[in-house]
Parts: C-alpha cells; structure tokens; sequence
C-alpha cells in the first residue's frame, strides 16, 4: 500500500463485501420468491393455493396477501450475515490467490480462462465450507410458514437439536460444486471486459459498461448451474410440520434432480428461474458497479491512514 494504488486482498474483499451487501438488500424480496418456488412443487397447484407460486408475480401477491410486505423480507438479517461472510471470504481468497499467482508469472504474462475458472473455484470453495452454515439458516427462514418462523439463533439452534451439527452443513456438496458459478462469472466478466475495452477503445470501465458486463457474466453463469442450485436449496430446506408426515427425505443433489425429473419433467429443474436470474443478474451487475466505486473509496481511505502512520513514525 505504499503507493496507494493498490489494494490488498483485504481491501478488496471489503469493497466486494459491501457492493455484495447493498446488492442483496435491493434485491432480496426476488431472492426469497426463487427459494420457496425452487422448494414447492407446481405440479400438484392451483392458482388459489396461497403456499405454491405460479409465476413471480404471483409469488409477490400472494407473500404480500398471507404475510405483508414484511413477508418478502423474511430472513434478510441472516442473509445479510451470509452474504457478507461469503463475499468477504470470496473476494478475500479470489484477490490473495489470484495475486499469488501473478507474481509467479513472467512480467507482462496473461492469465488464462482457464486459470482464471481454476483461481475462481479455489476462492469459491473455501469460502463456501466457512460459510454455509448460515445459508441454511437464511434457507430455513425463508421458507417456514410465518407461524414455524423463528429468529437466526433459535433457527440454528433447532437445525442443531434435530440433525446435529452436520446439519448446519447440508447441501455442502452441490454447494462445492456450484462454486463454478462465480468462476464462470468472474472469468467470462475478465474476458467480456478485455473485449469491450478494445471495442469502445477505452482503458477504464463506465459504471454503466460495468453493470451491462456484469449482468452477461452472470446471466450465462446462472443458466448453466441453475438445476444444482435447486437441489442445494431443497437440501438445506425443511417441509413444514403439516407436510413433514409425507415428505421423504432427500439423500443428495442426485436424488433431488431424479425426483424432481419425474414429477415434472425437465422444466421441474428450472423452477423459479425468472426470478433467480433477475435478481442474481440485477445483484451481481450491482455488486461489481458499487465494488468498483468502493474500491476507490477504500484506496483513498488507506492511503490517508497509511500517510496519518508515516507522520507519527516521522
């Protein structure tokens, strides 16, 4: 930080933190909508049914009708929690890895997709086995009816009571798995970016080019992951005490992915996913926008504290 040009893996990871937070609290009520529609058949619904979604408007009017717009933001303190663990520890390991292998390279020398994919999913991974815990319980939160609804503690408590502390890690697998999703993510957004710069022959992004980027980049990666992020969320989710007598249990994303296929076919795979690309599009445009003006902001605060500690040693 010398120079006051760069930031480290820790600066990055709160600027990717922050962008990340501000992201999910503008696009939370699309992110509870695609969880109960991912965990609750439309095979067996009717359009009066107040606890099956038919469409995302239709989610809204009925969460809004049965619990208040209160209702769409069910869990959002742990999922502010979660998602603030998971990005810091992302955006941590992504900086710290990516900035290692760099400085094994030749000066000059570009990474590969390939390497950037490989860098992505090692970040991904470690942040993910630190952090799940608490999507189970945003999880959980999200889709118990209001009357089962307890606080983050007392849900984490209860997950632990009745399943142990491995329950607090469900879904682990599919979730190691996925973490292709912010690889394919941040590699096509590096490449896409390295394109558009030569297009419009310009050596910094808009945030306007920045958000259009972003929202590619995690358009392609959602539509090819999407299925394994359905069975990582019926894995971490509980059937309410009225369906729990009829409800067998799930013994992994496989056993998911199979019995969802022969209930409702292939289209069962990519239920609720309207509102899952729109708001993980909408999220991860915003994220990178309000990341890259935080960065700035971040710079500007190290150097002042950097230059604040250089006056007291003087």
């Amino acid at each position: 930080m010398a120079g006051g040009s760069k930031l480290s893996p820790f600066g990055h990871a709160i600027a990717g933190t922050g962008g990340a937070m501000f992201a999910l609290t503008c696009t939370y009520p699309l992110d509870i909508i695609k969880t109960r529609m991912q965990v609750r058949s439309k095979s067996t619904a009717d359009s009066s049914d107040p606890n099956v979604y038919l469409s995302t408007t239709d989610a809204v009017q009925k969460i809004i009708k049965t619990e208040g717009v209160t209702g769409l933001y069910a869990g959002l303190l742990s999922g502010l929690l979660g998602t603030a663990s998971q990005n810091f520890a992302y955006f941590y390991w992504y900086t710290f890895l990516r900035s290692g292998y760099i400085k094994r390279q030749p000066v000059g020398a570009t990474i590969s997709t390939i390497m950037e994919l490989l860098i992505g999913a090692g970040a991904g991974a470690l942040a993910q086995i630190f952090t799940i815990p608490v999507a189970v319980v945003t999880t959980r939160q999200q889709t118990m009816p209001v009357g089962e609804r307890l606080d983050l503690k007392s849900t984490a408590m209860e997950i632990v009571n009745e399943e142990g502390w491995t329950g607090l890690w469900k879904g682990l697998k599919p979730s190691l798995v996925l973490v292709i999703n912010p690889a394919i993510t941040y590699g096509m957004y590096s490449r896409i970016q390295e394109v558009v710069l030569k297009a419009f022959r310009r050596k910094d992004m808009t945030p306007g080019l920045v958000f259009l980027v972003g929202a590619l980049a995690k358009t392609l990666a959602t539509i090819v992951t999407y299925p394994y992020i359905m069975a990582k969320v019926r894995l971490q989710w509980k059937p309410s005490k009225k369906d729990a007598a009829t409800h067998k249990p799930y013994t992994g994303a496989i056993d998911v992915l199979q019995r969802v296929f022969e209930k409702e076919g292939l289209k069962g795979w990519y239920t609720g996913m309207q509102a899952q690309i729109s708001k993980a599009v909408i999220s991860q445009a915003l994220l990178f926008m309000v990341k890259d003006q935080l960065e700035k902001y971040t710079i500007l605060l190290f150097a002042l504290l950097f230059r604040q500690k250089r006056n007291k040693v003087m």
